[in-house]
């Protein structure tokens, strides 16, 4: 017997023996902790989302007031005539 057929053998006495008894109100229970799971995952997902879009703004605003102002020309144009 290869070590696969004996696993497969446990396996099926495992699942051939009693079942053990479930709770009353599991179901219910575990989809309210997956709905409220979700709903903590949206709201992360959307503080994350608003701190992103600060900090690219913030990064805008900076740049913008740290750019270097264009000096002006030190020679004097040249004038045809």
């Amino acid at each position: 017997m290869t070590p696969w057929d004996r696993k497969e053998d446990e396996v099926r006495r495992l699942l051939d023996g009693p079942h053990p008894v479930v709770p009353v109100g599991l179901a219910p229970r575990a989809a309210e902790q997956g709905r409220r799971l979700v709903a903590r995952r949206r709201v992360l997902h959307l503080v994350l989302w608003v701190l992103l879009l600060a900090v690219l703004a913030a990064a805008l605003v900076a740049a913008a007031l740290w750019w270097p102002d264009p000096q002006p020309l030190q020679t004097t144009p040249l004038v045809y005539w």
